[in-house]
């Protein structure tokens, strides 16, 4: 709870601050990795940071915490904080790296705010910071405890038994330990960090959602070559389309992630558009796996019926379900049931007491999340999964 003195001063000046968040997060980035560009290699997403996604998902994340600790004095935002947690910890964030950037980062108000930071001001916001990365740190810590790892580590050499190509874009690998070790428990949803080094020696890390899993102890994830379309072309996604073939090796952490299937009665709404198809199907395995039974209605958009990834797995998955049905729509070539255009739940019957699983591009859960909670879905029960810097968090409606 943020003291009664500092929430006077956290309250009065989160206007200002908030207003200048995004030149103070450019600036704390900017000045930590001039002096700490090791924190580049094996850590930090220079794509994200070259776009400023990051820069925008670590404003969005102070901004929402401190609103949150002055709207709800008695309560911590677990929700937040557990989304951001589980990124930790699938990069393998430790605790003395918070020391680090908050000596980068309140080195950028001072900076970008000057005189207004009084020794008040200051001392209020660090309280802030450090309310917020003592609870990460104790929550990052209770996860490394569950998974059974050390010291924030938990890379992992996989060997690639097989390589299928999806669609033009898409391509899945089929993994299994390289040591011929145990396959750390995933919940249905979640995903791991893959490492790759890049052409110029620097480790990249970066998400995917596990896509499926078999009762040999291999695990599947499926990767969307990233197209610039104007911008850079995403580094990792292109240099695993290009390079990895069967019997090549890849390195894994162990699977993370809060947005995972939770096995009930309740119906379930399963929507996504383009790769975020991906979780999906893992759950829709899962489901199929433990012999479920509950009402499932599977929604999904994309550009056109090729493009669709893992559509044969979803239909096989779906066919195998008692109380599952989909409806599909494709921008271009829709035939038979399928439907024309972006997914429109207009007519759509949403189950009563539905519990909902998004996953796609921002705009489209934004929609998508509207249409539903206009159908009925208590807001409490759309979960949601962003691959990326999450700008959505703690905007949410």
């Amino acid at each position: 709870m943020l003291s009664a003195e500092s929430a006077a001063i956290v309250r009065s000046t989160l206007p200002v601050i908030g207003a200048s968040l995004d030149d103070i997060t450019a600036r704390f980035y900017g000045s930590m990795f001039a002096d700490r560009p090791e924190l580049l290699d094996g850590l930090f997403n220079r794509g994200n940071q070259a776009s400023g996604a990051q820069r925008r998902a670590l404003a969005g994340s102070i901004a929402a915490f401190a609103t949150m600790l002055l709207d709800n004095p008695g309560e911590r935002p677990d929700a937040l904080l557990a989304r951001i947690a589980h990124k930790h910890t699938s990069l393998g964030v430790t605790d003395d790296q918070y020391v680090i950037v908050h000596k980068y980062l309140f080195g950028a108000i001072a900076e970008v705010l000057g005189d207004a930071v009084t020794p008040d001001v200051a001392a209020a916001w660090d309280e802030v910071y450090w309310l917020m990365a003592g609870s990460l740190i104790a929550m990052e810590a209770r996860l490394y405890g569950e998974a059974g790892i050390a010291d924030g580590d938990s890379r992992r050499q996989w060997l690639v038994v097989e390589r299928r190509e999806e669609t033009l874009d898409v391509v899945s690998f089929l993994l299994r330990p390289a040591d011929g070790g145990p396959v750390p428990p995933a919940r249905p949803g979640q995903y791991v960090s893959v490492e790759a080094r890049m052409p110029d020696g620097v480790r990249q890390l970066r998400q995917y959602s596990l896509s499926g899993t078999d009762s040999e102890g291999t695990r599947r994830i499926t990767v969307k070559r990233v197209r610039g379309e104007g911008g850079p072309d995403g580094e990792v996604s292109n240099l695993l389309h290009a390079t990895v073939r069967e019997g090549d090796e890849l390195t894994l952490t162990t699977p993370f992630g809060d947005v995972a299937l939770e096995d009930g009665d309740a119906p379930l709404v399963l929507a996504s558009a383009g790769i975020g198809c991906t979780p999906i199907v893992a759950m829709l395995e899962h489901l199929v796996g433990t012999g479920s039974t509950r009402r499932v209605l599977v929604l999904h958009a994309d550009r056109s019926p090729a493009d669709h990834a893992l559509r044969e797995d979803t239909e096989r998955l779906v066919a195998a379900l008692p109380n599952a049905t989909r409806i599909l729509w494709y921008e271009a070539g829709a035939t038979g049931d399928e439907r024309s255009g972006w997914m429109d739940l207009a007519g759509v019957e949403i189950p009563e007491g539905a519990t909902v699983y998004l996953c796609g591009p921002l705009p489209f859960m934004r929609v998508t999340r509207s249409a539903l909670i206009g159908a009925g879905v208590a807001a409490r029960d759309v979960h949601y999964e962003v691959f990326g810097p999450d700008l959505w968090l703690g905007a949410e409606d």
